[in-house]
């Protein structure tokens, strides 16, 4: 017995750096007839070698298919390519996986709104050599049944995770995942060099660390109740406790004459917390810290 599968989606990929370039291979791999357009032409010949057609102008380009993704240095260059053919672009969807604001996503949903284009914008959680891994997410904002409807073609890029109705917040949330990545990084890396003082290497302190971070993504998860309720029960370890444990950990790496100034940082808002006499309740408590941090220029 024969299973009919439907044919690959015909695909158009406006913008070949890295990450547009990385884009257009997976649709390659995947079997998807893709268009690829870019600026300088000469960026297009090792995806023309491997099956791509080179369109010669961003009409031809966004016209050769239904599915149309734009990947290139900002908004303002999304506008400027694609606002001369607009008319070409209606009733096609705009997937646009440029990095921008909230606002500018907002932005570029009303435009295309206007002209009649279906639009999705999108947050690529990975680095080119992640695309086309499904286990790497892309964060997509702005129309859930055109994410619907195109998710076998968009899947292939990497995990297509829906967002909503509000195309602002794919990149609103692109920007918080940064934030706790570099959080996340700074503190391995300060973690990483105190275990180095004392002889242990990068490499078997981070098999420890990463099993550790399943307990944390634990805190985090019974954090975010607490957040979304604004009540801070100091019922596993109140925030009088943690600054206990960073004097630890500041004496430690006074020893070991490791920089300071992250966990510092911590020390900063915990006493702040305390000083408002919050420091029974738990660390999420800090939350308000940021919500209501001081203006600096």
């Amino acid at each position: 017995m024969t299973t009919n599968h439907p044919a690959p989606q015909p695909v158009t990929v406006i913008g070949l750096g890295q990450m547009g370039s990385a884009l257009a291979a997976a649709f390659l791999d995947a079997g998807h007839p893709t268009t690829v357009f870019n600026r300088s032409p000469e960026k297009a010949r090792p995806l023309v070698a491997r099956g791509a057609v080179h369109a010669a102008t961003v009409a031809e380009a966004v016209t050769a298919s239904e599915l149309v993704v734009v990947c290139v240095l900002d908004y303002p260059a999304v506008r400027a390519l694609l606002e001369p053919v607009a008319a070409e672009l209606r009733g096609r969807v705009l997937v646009n996986l440029t990095s921008g604001s909230p606002g500018q996503a907002r932005a570029e949903a009303a435009w295309a709104a206007g002209h009649g284009i279906g639009y999705l914008d999108g947050g690529v959680m990975t680095t080119p050599p992640g695309i086309g891994d499904s286990a790497h997410m892309i964060l997509y904002a702005g129309g859930p049944e055109l994410l619907a409807a195109h998710r076998p073609a968009l899947a292939v890029l990497g995990d297509p995770v829906d967002l909503g109705a509000d195309a602002g917040l794919a990149s609103l949330y692109d920007a918080g995942l940064l934030g706790l990545m570099w959080s996340v990084f700074g503190g391995w890396l300060h973690a990483v060099a105190l275990a180095g003082a004392d002889g242990v290497p990068a490499t078997e302190f981070t098999g420890v660390a990463v099993r550790w971070l399943r307990t944390v993504a634990w805190f985090m998860t019974a954090y975010a109740d607490q957040v979304d309720a604004g009540e801070y029960p100091g019922d596993d370890a109140t925030i009088d406790v943690q600054v206990a444990a960073v004097g630890h950990l500041l004496h430690a790496g006074e020893e070991r004459g490791i920089d300071d100034r992250l966990p510092r940082l911590h020390l900063e808002l915990m006493r702040e917390a305390v000083a408002a006499g919050h420091g029974g309740d738990s660390y999420a408590r800090i939350v308000e810290n940021f919500r209501k941090a001081p203006t600096r220029r």
